[in-house]
């Protein structure tokens, strides 16, 4: 759940009046700068909620510098409530009208389907740029003399210009909004979530290090991989009783932990149990959050839910239900967009739900745990003799067994498989990937692979299509020869493969100018792959049912009775009538 008031050790989001965002960590007794804009303390915004549009002002007879003011809603949305719609005078047939002092013709009026003049155009209008009388150097002088928000700046920027009077009242309107964007000094606190964070990489930072993953595609990959909290409680499994946990995902995640959080946040682990909400504002340290453990923790006598482990012996806590299996390619996953919710995968802290609920394997972990240094066991050294050494050697063999232990743990436990679906964004090849991964899920899961081009994608479709399913039944290949050139994947675990694609575009609606917003974002579209996970039928297959050869052989034996029937009824007919 979402904080609702701002607190030190957060990331939050300022919406400036250019449309553009700004990300800041908040930090006590520091300045915040907003570029063009100016700059605050950031103590102003501790212990405010979020969604306040506040005004950056200057200092102004010895008050304090670069101060903060709330702007009312009445004043925000004043100029959309004072406006009044101005009704079109109705001209004749031919008849020129009179506009800001100039005659245009009627045939540069936009009309409706009626006749009935919804806008006049000033097409015939040419915009100079001499008409601003006002420099540059004067413009940026009184930025620096200027003492408050922005708003006289741009009051006397409007009336310099010699051509206002000229403009229709959607100029007028188009004019002083791109004059308030350019020179209103304001901004709106937003909580940092994964929607925002996900249009900020696609717009304002490098596109390409979340695989060009728009807003509306991270939700269709949600929707179909139906990641959602699950009750904890464990299932049976023959392998490893009890020890099978519900709401578990498999991924492979190149964006950055991009694809991580928005999973986190479907299952209600995405940010940290913030304590300070239930404190008054003044007693609240400015200190990590201490919060205590979930209820579905492995708990060890070192580690009590009640007080903080404060012993090198304690034991690593992981969760069973509601977890995030993460597959990689390199020694340590790139998580890097999950600093954003206070979670640092180098370092985690205890109090955040995905340290507990978040795990981390490599393939050579996966595929080849023997070969891989992490799960070999650290030499193991009687207690006696740890007792002898200093407290650093001593904290570094516990840390050495506790990774070991975790590391362990987390390879057994994904190698069991039994999971609830399998979601991949990455730019590796995609058949050895599932031919890997769908054997892990259980019946019924749902497979979705995300793509910035559709070419992968179909060719994975292919490779599960009906056409290769009925080919490798009629001629299956020996379990060790997979894969193999014709059957890069087992063609019958998944049904019902299909390749589909979303966009959302903005669009600019307007009286007779309505069209898609021409300045979006390029790149790619995205598509995305889908499966449903299936258990094949063992053994032979007996078929039910009346066959068409026997179904007429029972018409034959049918007919054949019936026909001697009624030979029979005419034969006793016969000798009825004999006798009489």
């Amino acid at each position: 759940m979402q904080p609702e008031l701002v607190w030190p050790g957060v990331h939050v989001v300022l919406r400036l009046p250019s449309g553009s965002h700004s990300v800041h960590e908040i930090k006590p007794n520091t300045t915040i700068s907003v570029g063009k804009y100016g700059s605050f303390q950031s103590n102003f915004l501790i212990g405010r909620p979020y969604h306040y549009t506040y005004e950056i002002i200057d200092q102004v007879d010895g008050s304090p510098p670069s101060g903060l003011r709330i702007v009312p809603p009445a004043e925000l949305y004043a100029d959309i409530k004072d406006e009044e719609p101005s009704k079109p005078v109705d001209l004749e047939e031919g008849e020129q009208a009179d506009i800001n002092g100039k005659e245009v013709p009627a045939q540069f009026e936009i009309v409706d389907q009626k006749g009935e003049v919804l806008l006049r155009t000033n097409r015939d209008i040419v915009d100079d740029a001499r008409s601003q009388t006002m420099t540059m150097e004067e413009i940026e002088m009184l930025k620096a003399e200027g003492k408050g928000s922005g708003r006289d700046l741009i009051a006397k920027i409007l009336d310099s210009h010699s051509a206002l009077d000229q403009k229709t009242a959607f100029a007028l309107a188009k004019y002083t909004l791109r004059k308030t964007k350019k020179y209103l000094r304001r901004f709106t606190v937003l909580p940092m979530d994964v929607p925002l964070l996900t249009r900020w990489m696609m717009t304002e930072k490098d596109a390409l290090k979340t695989m060009e993953l728009r807003e509306e595609t991270l939700a269709l990959v949600g929707s179909w991989s139906n990641v959602h909290f699950m009750p904890s409680q464990l299932e049976e499994h023959p392998k490893q009783p009890g020890n099978i946990g519900q709401g578990r995902w498999l991924m492979v995640d190149e964006t950055g932990g991009l694809l991580v959080a928005a999973a986190a946040e479907r299952l209600g682990i995405l940010h940290p149990p913030n304590e300070q909400e239930n404190r008054p504002l003044a007693t609240h340290p400015n200190r990590p959050f201490d919060v205590q453990p979930t209820g579905d923790m492995q708990l060890t006598p070192e580690n009590p839910p009640d007080s903080q482990p404060k012993s090198n012996k304690r034991r690593f806590s992981i969760a069973k239900s509601n977890t995030i299996t993460i597959v990689h390619a390199n020694s340590q996953p790139n998580l890097s967009l999950l600093r954003y919710f206070n979670f640092d995968a180098a370092n985690p802290a205890p109090s955040h739900p995905l340290s507990h609920h978040l795990r981390t394997l490599s393939w050579l972990q996966l595929l080849h745990p023997e070969d891989d240094n992490a799960c070999t066991e650290p030499e193991n050294i009687a207690p006696e003799v740890i007792q002898t050494w200093k407290s650093g050697k001593r904290s570094n063999h516990y840390r050495k067994r506790r990774r070991w232990e975790r590391t362990v743990a987390v390879v057994s436990d994904t190698r069991l498989g039994n999971f609830d679906g399998l979601v991949v964004v990455s730019s590796l090849s995609l058949p050895p990937v599932l031919h890997h991964l769908v054997p892990l899920l259980h019946g019924a899961a749902q497979v979705v692979v995300y793509s910035p081009s559709i070419e992968p994608l179909v060719e994975l479709a292919d490779f599960y299509s009906t056409q290769r399913r009925v080919a490798y039944l009629n001629d299956p290949p020996a379990p060790e020869a997979m894969p193999t050139v014709d059957f890069p994947v087992n063609p019958t675990l998944l049904l019902a493969p299909t390749v589909q694609t979303i966009s959302c575009r903005p669009w600019q609606v307007l009286p007779g100018r309505t069209h898609p917003l021409m300045t979006g974002k390029g790149g790619s579209e995205g598509y995305v792959f889908t499966a449903t996970r299936v258990l094949p039928a063992e053994g032979g297959v007996e078929a039910r049912g009346i066959s068409k050869k026997r179904k007429d052989k029972l018409e034959d034996v049918g007919r054949d009775e019936s026909e001697s029937r009624r030979e029979k009824v005419v034969k006793a007919k016969d000798e009825e009538i004999m006798d009489s």
